[in-house]
């Protein structure tokens, strides 16, 4: 049973990956249609990530009250409901009104596929599980590309995506029982019992060793990549001067940066450690961002950069998440795994938004300055847990 379920959720990732990409590949012909500013796309980005927040810091409840299936169900049902919306929006007001339930409906799924992987299977699926995202953001804007060549039809790219996402919901309802007969495993660790004894004896978890640094990089990390994704589209057409449905097709690649990457990565992770994993991604993320920093950059050199922080993100978020219960114990990790989403989804919410604030009060052209200043503050977080983990390590033994 296990088999068929991590199947299934692995095809559930690929559908929750679709509409994450579309927003900033359609953002510069849906702000023309609806004479909406550049900078409002951020405006979206933040509700629709607000709501995750708030639907991730549920999600520990939620899945304990209605199990993981009916959660996941439950969400991508929410998801496809607000797509159509998207697609059927006459003004920009009702797209902030169909963002809510899209948000709403990625945090707590996104939360409980993941706890669940982490959980119960090795770091390869995880790296796996999230380059099966990696393939639906890739062709979300690959969709969005198509119907935008067709009059800058982005409503078609929109209503599309959401007939994918029924079409999972079918498949969901019909395997429902295999979240009931596949059952997690219930060995501890001893930071598990550990962790558990520190929580209840400081009564918060926001006192456990390494946890704020720990939702200190996820947000950083999700900041990042979702402002690479975000603006990268309306950088390369209005500072490089390519056509919109060129650039939508091009910023797939960035997308393919991140699933390529998660796929070989799956491989390395049998190898490697993912504290080196972590800090390799953290790296070479670092060199896009300075490749599309330097001034004489051409439109290709604008493309290498974004495959290198795409395959540069790669191994970093899977590699963190699928740490948390080896970090802070399997008896918390839902909860904390909850936690972390959140804050991934604070830097998606605030991040983006204060980039596009930037570029429209001077320039895209601070773009690449915005994704360095977030890619270093993440390195430094990452690098600042290994060490607090060490020293207890230390302090333990």
């Amino acid at each position: 049973m296990a088999t068929y379920l991590i199947i299934i959720i692995y095809i559930a990732f690929i559908c929750l990956g679709l509409p994450d990409s579309l927003l900033g590949s359609a953002w510069p012909a849906m702000s023309l249609e609806l004479s909406a500013g550049l900078d409002t796309g951020g405006i979206i980005s933040m509700v629709i990530t607000i709501g995750t927040i708030i639907s991730s810091l549920l999600s520990y409840k939620l899945i304990n009250r209605f199990g993981t299936g009916n959660v996941t169900i439950f969400s991508v049902l929410l998801s496809a409901i607000a797509l159509v919306g998207f697609s059927i929006s006459p003004s920009f007001i009702w797209l902030i009104v169909f963002a809510i339930p899209l948000g709403l409906g990625g945090g707590s799924v996104d939360a409980a596929l993941n706890n669940y992987v982490a959980l119960n299977y090795k770091p390869h699926h995880m790296s796996w599980l999230h380059s099966f995202w990696g393939i639906g953001a890739t062709v979300g804007p690959v969709v969005m590309g198509y119907f935008m060549k067709k009059n800058n039809n982005w409503r078609g790219g929109y209503l599309s995506v959401s007939m994918m996402l029924f079409m999972l919901i079918t498949l969901l309802f019909f395997t429902r029982f295999l979240w009931v007969k596949t059952s997690v495993s219930s060995t501890k660790t001893s930071s598990d019992e550990e962790n558990t004894q520190e929580i209840a004896g400081n009564g918060s978890i926001f006192k456990v060793k390494g946890l704020n640094l720990s939702l200190l990089s996820c947000f950083f990390y999700c900041g990042a990549e979702m402002t690479a994704g975000l603006w990268g589209s309306s950088f390369l057409v209005y500072i490089k001067g390519l056509s919109p449905s060129t650039a939508a097709s091009w910023i797939s690649l960035y997308y393919a940066g991140i699933t390529v990457g998660r796929l070989l990565i799956g491989f390395v992770s049998m190898k490697i450690s993912s504290k080196m994993l972590i800090r390799a991604g953290q790296l070479v993320a670092l060199s896009g961002a300075i490749l599309l920093l330097l001034p004489f950059s051409s439109s290709l050199f604008s493309l290498t950069g974004l495959i290198l922080i795409g395959l540069g993100c790669a191994p970093i978020y899977p590699s963190i998440l699928h740490e948390t219960p080896n970090r802070f114990g399997q008896a918390n990790s839902q909860r904390i795994m909850g936690l972390q989403m959140a804050s991934a989804y604070t830097g998606s919410t605030l991040l983006p938004p204060l980039a596009g604030f930037i570029a429209g009060k001077i320039n895209l052209i601070v773009y690449p300055v915005m994704l360095l200043i977030y890619i270093v503050g993440m390195l430094i977080s990452s690098e600042w847990i290994n060490i607090v983990l060490q020293n207890k390590i230390k302090q333990s033994t």
